[in-house]
């Protein structure tokens, strides 16, 4: 069994002003919790460019357009009140969808059992036609797309438990039958999308909101009791996960009270299900986490479960 690293330096590029919680810094802190002896085994990809007509199987060709057009010389662009672009941005955002691509195309090879995609910006709030949320382009739902695109999976699901719910891939899902989005999310909480009864055309889509101060024991509760059996039932043939890790206690822009063991444990419990439904086919993809400490221990403990799987 292998896990591929996927990432490159112009992920650091994209660099919102000071102060921003989207920092360069969050990459640093990733990538160095997956040096030392026990990531020895763990092989490492620079990542491409994404093509403009993968980002075009899910974000209108006029937005991809704007966007890559408004990328500054020098300062800054403003997207929408918190997503902000500098000029090492366009570089950032294509070699983050194209990261996930080409994880998945490792995979669908068997060169690799698994990958995580260590980007950023994020992508999960990501709208077909607008930024949202520090995000621009939605990668996992760029990656579920192409895999169906270019190898003909019929169902592909997103599992997401970033602490922010990630309206943008559910509204890309939402009356996309072979597509499901599953997410644990915090709520009430920005961006207030994510409520039960958003279910789908066809039912692919699961919210399990987590009230304020919630903490291990209930999410890994919403996992087995919900989350998993229905993912499961859902037979995916490819598993995405939207790894953000701003659910973690020490994480300033939230509420939830998650460790690094819970993620641990979900990705453990997700590698199982994938192992039993799709041969183990996870592609994994850096979303939120904004404590660097935290985030540095939560990437660690995610690389080492599926580095196991």
């Amino acid at each position: 069994m292998t896990t591929t690293l996927v990432t490159h330096p112009a992920c650091i590029g994209h660099a919102p002003p000071p102060g921003h919680p989207e920092r360069p810094e969050r990459l640093t802190a990733a990538l160095k919790a997956l040096e030392g002896d026990e990531f020895a085994a763990l092989k490492r990809r620079e990542a491409p460019l994404v093509t403009e007509r993968a980002l075009h199987r899910v974000h209108d060709a006029t937005y991809v357009e704007e966007v890559l057009a408004a990328i500054p010389q020098s300062g800054y662009v403003q997207f929408d009140a918190d997503t902000v672009g500098s000029p090492g941005t366009g570089e950032a955002i294509m070699r983050a969808s194209g990261a996930v691509n080409l994880a998945a195309d490792l995979v669908m090879a068997g060169e690799t059992t698994n990958a995580f995609c260590a980007v950023r910006p994020p992508g999960h709030h990501a709208l077909a036609d607008r930024a949202m949320g520090f995000c621009l382009f939605n990668h996992v739902a760029v990656g579920a797309e192409h895999v169906r695109a270019v190898f003909g999976l019929s169902r592909v699901a997103v599992v997401d438990f970033d602490v922010h719910h990630g309206n943008g891939t559910q509204d890309m899902f939402y009356a996309k039958e072979g597509l499901f989005y599953a997410s644990t999310h915090q709520s009430p909480l920005y961006p207030g999308t994510g409520r039960p009864e958003e279910r789908g055309i066809a039912n692919n889509i699961l919210n399990v909101p987590l009230r304020p101060g919630a903490a291990g024991d209930e999410f890994r509760r919403a996992f087995t009791d919900i989350l998993l059996p229905a993912v499961a039932g859902f037979r995916p043939e490819f598993l995405f996960i939207s790894a953000g890790f701003d659910a973690h206690r020490d994480d300033p822009l939230a509420n939830l009270r998650l460790d690094e063991n819970d993620f641990g444990w979900a990705t453990e419990a997700l590698c199982t299900l994938a192992g039993q439904a799709c041969g183990g086919r996870v592609v994994s993809s850096l979303e939120g986490g904004y404590d660097l400490d935290a985030l540095g221990r939560s990437v660690r403990a995610h690389v080492l479960a599926l580095m196991r799987a």
